[in-house]
């Protein structure tokens, strides 16, 4: 099921806020090797390892939101939520940070 973060910056800005969210992220959750390859200009494959288990999903940048799919194995589905609220939370973060025309000054 696919999980949107709305936003309203356009879609270049939504991806550098979307790749500044995921180094983020990245840092902040080593631990669970997130891993991000832009498969095209807007389109991500990301993957993250919890419980030596593997969730993998993708990232489409549209012009108006960011769409999250994540394919979740079901011993890991009670993650599944967390894992977007997260990345939700980062996103959000980040968007606002391009809002407020911070994203070039970190």
């Amino acid at each position: 099921m696919e999980h949107r973060v709305p936003h309203d910056v356009g879609r270049e800005t939504a991806k550098k806020a979307t790749i500044r969210a995921f180094d983020a992220y990245s840092k902040k959750y080593v631990e669970y090797k997130p891993k991000t390859t832009w498969t095209s200009d807007y389109k991500a494959n990301i993957s993250f390892t919890v419980k030596g288990m593997g969730l993998s999903g993708t990232i489409d940048v549209r012009e108006k939101e960011i769409a999250l799919d994540l394919d979740v194995p079901f011993l890991l589905r009670p993650f599944k939520g967390t894992a977007l609220d997260v990345i939700e939370r980062e996103i959000k973060v980040w968007v606002l940070k391009a809002k407020n025309g911070e994203l070039d000054s970190d």
